[in-house]
């Protein structure tokens, strides 16, 4: 069977090594003409389905904890050394709220957050450590998959302005996001900030997420002194560059998780548009011959796996 998917995100690249696995001749076709204009250039990478709990639905847990075994298996840069989440004192109701929200943590004190990252030793009285979860760096993660796919056989052609109506294949999925709009017309935009910095001061080991009433903050490590710092969430399809407000509200965070940000280096600001359902909850949907797989949210490299292993059991149950 001859698949062709649109889009070269991790939709798409996922869904591709699905396909290919199972015996399809896949072929991808891209409109921008690289890795770095996809969404998930600008994700956080974090694979946290418990942590997730505090805010999404139960779904977005039970669909996304088999993807750090997926992840393991098809990139050798997935890090899996939990979670750390925090609060000051003043706010320790955020920490027992997000608590009830989640599962599969442990409750821990001023003593074991100094032995998981000794930069915070001091600084925090309780927090909770989900040692289950994982992270990657996107980065890195999506050539990875391309270069897989290639050994696999399967044709990424970047460049291309095409659409399902137009792409000469038995099925098609489409893995287009946002732009699938004009299609899936309940898709919204959902504006995502981040802010890459670089700091020889500081050393953390894993994500680390600071609670607040009014702003939270993740910050994830990607390696000699490199930190993503994210946590701004807008109902906005605006790609438009980050504010003085966002940047000032994530900065402000890294400094209360950790005064040394305050000399930190800013590398990049970076916006990405995550497509999104009303409910939040991803799809994967049939009209003829096309298969639709969007709505991932602020969930893409979480539930990528899982979508994709519903679009290729629903192609090869229709063939």
């Amino acid at each position: 069977m001859h698949v062709g998917i649109l889009g070269a995100g991790v939709a798409g690249l996922v869904t591709a090594i699905e396909l290919a696995g199972r015996g399809a001749r896949v072929e991808i076709v891209e409109r921008a003409p690289d890795h770095a204009r996809a969404c998930a250039w600008v994700a956080g990478g974090m694979l946290a389905p418990w942590c997730e709990q505090a805010t999404a639905e139960p779904q977005v847990a039970a669909l996304g904890a088999p993807a750090i075994a997926w992840w393991q298996r098809h990139f050798a840069g997935t890090v899996q050394r939990g979670t750390l989440v925090v609060a000051a004192s003043r706010d320790a109701g955020e920490l027992d709220l997000f608590g009830r929200r989640t599962e599969r943590f442990e409750p821990i004190d001023a003593e074991c957050i100094g032995a998981l990252e000794p930069e915070l030793a001091g600084r925090f009285r309780q927090g909770l450590f989900f040692p289950d979860e994982a992270h990657l760096d996107p980065r890195h993660a999506l050539p990875a998959l391309a270069a897989q796919l290639a050994a696999m056989g399967v044709t990424i052609r970047y460049g291309v302005d095409a659409d399902v109506a137009r792409i000469d294949a038995d099925r098609t999925v489409d893995c287009r996001g946002l732009a699938a709009r004009d299609t899936l017309e309940d898709l919204r935009g959902v504006r995502g900030e981040m802010i890459v910095v670089r700091s020889s001061d500081i050393r953390l080991t894993r994500p680390v997420r600071l609670l607040h009433p009014r702003f939270g903050l993740y910050v994830v490590p990607r390696g000699d002194g490199v930190f993503m710092l994210g946590g701004t969430l807008l109902e906005s399809v605006s790609d438009d560059p980050m504010t003085v407000r966002s940047a000032m509200d994530l900065l402000n965070a890294a400094y209360a998780l950790h005064p040394a940000f305050a000399e930190a280096e800013v590398l990049e600001l970076g916006v990405g548009v995550r497509p999104a359902f009303p409910d939040n909850l991803p799809r994967v949907l049939r009209h003829g011959r096309n298969v639709y797989l969007n709505g991932l949210y602020r969930h893409g490299f979480l539930l990528a796996p899982a979508m994709a292993q519903q679009a290729a059991r629903l192609i090869f149950h229709h063939t």
